[in-house]
Order: structure tokens, then sequence, then C-alpha cells
């Protein structure tokens, strides 16, 4: 059961290292079902076989997103100084994002088809983009996490003073707002004006994170859930690629503030919730230190994946890991694992030289 009032001196101990390998190994997941997503000769099956695998790597943004949650609103930080915790924090995530904002533009650079000019005004138009942009797709996630860290002071007070009646009602203006309404949009055709609910985005999980942890649900209900959610999606997908595809709204059911993709998320992070906080234990010394090193190191795996995934993809390694050369139901998970053991050994061997150990993140 749930209390009704928050505890303002509660700490909560949660498997954070755990959430934090499975979100990572998601999001690799997630980017290598794109190429088949993405490319016009991907066969139905194919293309089906990505579809799939991308439904079940969703919940990766939002997992990172609840676990921040979790973190960071706990009531007994409320009294951190609001300097002392946006300077901790972007510090960390602003040398990151220079770094590896620089090695994207010269990925981009290199890549390039056709090739573009290196020239002084080409390079100073890229940084420039970067800034505003993000230099490459995936650094969407870290203008969001910069965006959370500096509403979290406020959220702060608002979990530690706030009935957690009053919680529940502003998650549920947020679920109503994000995911119950652009479904009535998309069915009736008829678009209520945004002013409605002003509570949008990503905050709802943000706040979700903090309250779950509150929640008790048997795992067959959640296990129930989180394949209910996956086959959601999956229907969702089918559903605007044949009978709605006229609608041009093939993508809506991928969106991770989705009905399906919430149910999902929630389901996944409560699952892993169950799991010890220390998991998976001393007694298990090798996966625990692995666990730990890839939860430490999610921000540069994070940035640096995309990178060496294309590597793979393009052949740049002297062999091709592409739909085009594997089926998919192998080639997807094999990209992914392969991608992901060697971006995190690349970033260990870069924590070893001092100054890298400062700008990857």
């Amino acid at each position: 059961m749930e209390k009704d009032s928050v505890d303002s001196n509660q700490k909560i101990a949660i498997p954070a290292d755990l959430i934090r390998t499975i979100a990572i190994i998601l999001v690799v997941l997630l980017h290598a079902s794109n190429e088949t997503l993405q490319t016009a000769s991907a066969s139905a099956t194919e293309w089906w076989t990505a579809v799939v695998y991308k439904s079940i790597a969703l919940p990766c943004v939002p997992l990172f997103i609840l676990l921040s949650g979790a973190l960071l609103l706990q009531p007994s930080k409320l009294n951190e100084p609001i300097r002392v915790f946006l300077k901790k924090r972007l510090s960390r995530i602003g040398l990151a994002f220079a770094f590896w904002s620089g090695v994207y533009i010269a990925w981009s650079f290199y890549t390039a088809n056709p090739p573009v000019a290196l020239t002084w005004d080409n390079v100073g138009q890229s940084i420039i983009r970067s800034l505003f942009t993000g230099a490459y797709y995936h650094f969407w996630f870290i203008y969001l996490i910069i965006g959370l860290y500096l509403i979290t002071p406020i959220l702060r007070v608002i979990v530690a003073s706030a009935n957690l009646r009053v919680i529940r009602y502003l998650i549920l203006l947020w679920f109503a707002g994000v995911a119950i309404l652009p479904i009535i949009e998309l069915a009736s055709g008829q678009i209520l004006n945004s002013s409605v609910f002003l509570l949008g985005g990503f905050i709802g999980y943000f706040v979700l994170g903090s309250y779950l942890q509150r929640i008790k649900l048997k795992s067959t209900i959640l296990y129930s859930l989180l394949i209910v959610g996956i086959a959601a999606t999956v229907f969702g997908v089918w559903l605007m690629t044949y009978p709605l595809s006229a609608m041009g709204q093939g993508n809506f059911f991928f969106d991770y503030i989705t009905v399906n993709v919430i149910v999902t998320s929630v389901a996944l992070f409560l699952i892993l919730l169950k799991f010890r906080p220390d998991w998976p234990g001393t007694n298990h010394t090798t996966a625990s230190r692995l666990v730990g090193a890839i939860s430490k190191n999610t921000l540069p795996i994070f940035l640096f994946h995309v990178l060496i995934l294309e590597s793979f993809e393009r052949g740049f390694f002297g062999f091709k890991l592409s739909f085009t050369v594997l089926n998919p139901l192998v080639e997807i998970p094999l990209l992914a694992a392969v991608t992901f053991l060697v971006t995190l050994g690349l970033v260990l061997l870069m924590r070893q030289v001092p100054i890298l150990n400062k700008l990857i993140g």
C-alpha cells in the first residue's frame, strides 16, 4: 500500500546500475533496428522484424528519465543548494557535449555523401548548428537531460511538499495531454487547443520515477502489461501502415510518449525495481563489475555508440553488419551486441587517459 504523504527524510534504495544497463542496451538495440526501418529496399519480412525489435527497445529513453526522477526527486535531497546541484551535473554534461560534438562534426564531414568541402565557413556553420540542434541525431537527449536538470529544483519542492493525491493528479494531467488526447485527435481529426494541457513532454516520466517507487504490483500483472505494451506498439504500427496509411502517421506509435510506450516503460521499470539494489550482488563479482562499469559509462556509451554502429553498417572495420548481408532476425541483435561491446571497450580504454577521462562524460 502507498502512503498518502511524502516522507521528506526517506531515502529509497533502487537497482540504479541495473536499470541504467538495461536502458543503454535498449538504446543500442533501437538504433540497430533503424537502418532496416529507414531503407526502402528492405522486404516486408525484414521491415516487420525491425519493427518488433524497435518496439521492444522503445522503453530505453523513458527508463533513463524514470530513473533520473527516482534518484533526483527524492525528498531527502530537497535542501541541496540549486547552484551546487546544477554545477555538479551541467559541468559534466557540458564537457561531454563539447567533446562529442567535435567528434561528430568531424564524422559528418568524413561520411558526407556527396562530400562536403572542409572549409572554415562549413566548419563554422556546423559548430553553430551543433550548439542549437545537436551535432548528430541522438544529441537531442542531451538537451532533454539539461532541461530536466534545470527544472529539478522546482519539482523537488513540489514532490516533497505535495500530498500524493496531488502528484497523482499531476501525472494524470500529463498522461491525458500527451497520450490520451493525441489518440482522440488521431481518431476524430479534431485538434484541441494545446493550451488546455500545459504539462507536456517528458516531465511526467520524471515525476513518475519518484512516484512509482511506492507502487507494488504482482509480477504477473507487470509482465502482462509489458507484453501488452509491446504488442500494442506492433499493432499500432500495422494499423498506421496499412488500414490508416492515408493519414501519414506511420511513426505515431513509435513515439516515446504514446500510451503503448508509457505502459511498456512503466511495466519494465516496476519489474526492474523488484531486483535488489546491489544486483547481481557480491556473490557474482564479474557480473557485478560489468554492470557497474556499464552504469558508470552510460553517457559516453550513448554518445559514442552511433559512430561505431554506423562504422559496422558501412563496413569501415573490414566487414559489414547490415540487413543486406544478414537476416535482420539475427543481424539486428548481433549488430547491437557487437556495437555495444566495442563501444564499451573503447570507452574503458579512454578512461585510462586522464584528459579523455574528463572529456568523454
